[in-house]
């Protein structure tokens, strides 16, 4: 057996502990204490900066993924579209979003593309995309995100690059492959796309750091296929796995939930590869505990079945503490959040572990 084969088991073995240890009867919940005053058992718990922490700063931007290495994270969530000539960039819209770029000028005088926003990503080239200034304003409901002016879409090589720069070796890249499984004619053909990350991905280096996630179940499946010990996480709003809706989804990659009577765990634990879960947290979907009407999705029996099958529950994307503070009671594995300054706050609190920070290297 090769190094690099034993080290990804014992990644991997790494992976699938944390899981192991929460179906260990003798082990004390996270919330729990063994005592008065005694703070609880430091154990892992994944803190995903969502965009880079997009409460924080301009969102999929070096300087946004920066600061999250700063401030001590366990994992940087990141999107991907691949563009026309076929580059891998870091954005979450598949069509360029007026609210959060805007055109400066073409990138040849006379482009009959320009202006570019509104476009979809697939359409643009990367000298195209790179003319956009996407830190132009604050986004709306963000008060305290620091503004990136200027900021230019980066690519993953980028996010790559900068993780190994830092010497982040207990950091994770939790990397979404946005393939819009409801409209494939809107981001780039699926096969393509999965390839061009897979390829960027293993060029880096770092591939034993990255996981893949998408709410195209297809995509984790063509992944697999080209790497089949890199972990996968199945994410999910629960709109998207069409219960009771006849046939199957176009979001579960050929998988009907009505076979597994609507549940999300057992239908996902047929992809193969699969290490984690990621529902939205609760219903509404920005809601928080004690609004009227709100409720989790991962609730203890998913959490409990998830456990069992050895697949970690990861929801997104939360960032009101006593939220968090009770998803962390029903077990969960960690969060995707827009604000990592505050979950890692609550783990402090709380006596958890907290990730290691990187400070800026030359």
């Amino acid at each position: 057996m090769s190094a690099r084969h034993s080290t990804r088991r014992f990644l991997a073995a790494l992976t699938l502990a944390p899981a192991l240890i929460t179906l260990a009867p003798a082990v004390v919940p996270a919330h729990a204490t063994t005592g008065p005053g005694v703070p609880p058992p430091k154990t892992h718990f994944d803190l995903q900066a969502h965009r880079g922490g997009l409460g924080m700063t301009t969102e999929s931007t070096l300087e946004g993924f920066a600061k999250a290495l700063r401030l001590g994270v366990s994992t940087l969530e990141l999107d991907t579209q691949v563009t026309r000539d076929r580059r891998v960039v870091v954005t979450h819209d598949r069509q360029v979003s007026a609210q959060k770029c805007r055109d400066t000028a073409p990138v040849v005088p006379g482009d009959p593309q320009f202006p570019y926003v509104g476009k979809y990503v697939k359409d643009l080239t990367l000298a195209q995309i790179k003319t956009m200034d996407c830190g132009y304003r604050q986004l709306p409901g963000h008060p305290e995100q620091e503004r990136v002016p200027g900021a230019r879409m980066i690519e993953l090589r980028d996010v790559l690059d900068l993780v190994k720069r830092s010497k982040a070796r207990q950091v994770t890249l939790n990397v979404e492959t946005k393939v819009e499984a409801g409209a494939p004619e809107q981001t780039a053909p699926r096969e393509l796309f999965v390839r061009r990350v897979y390829e960027e991905i293993r060029a880096s280096g770092i591939e034993e750091q990255v996981t893949i996630q998408s709410f195209d179940w297809g995509a984790l499946k063509v992944m697999h296929r080209l790497a089949p010990d890199w972990p996968l996480v199945a994410l999910t709003n629960h709109d998207f796995l069409q219960v009771g809706k006849e046939g199957a989804s176009p979001w579960l990659g050929g998988i009907d939930a009505d076979d597994y009577g609507g549940d999300f765990v057992r239908a996902a634990a047929t992809v193969p590869g699969l290490r984690a879960l990621s529902p939205n947290y609760g219903f509404p979907q920005n809601g928080k505990i004690g609004d009227p009407g709100f409720r989790f999705y991962p609730d203890r029996a998913m959490i409990a079945d998830a456990h069992a099958r050895g697949l970690r529950v990861i929801p997104w994307t939360c960032d009101d503490p006593a939220t968090v503070a009770a998803l962390m009671d029903l077990g969960v594995d960690g969060v995707i959040t827009n604000r990592p300054d505050r979950v890692r706050a609550l783990m402090a609190e709380r006596g958890m572990r907290l990730p290691k920070q990187y400070p800026p290297r030359g």
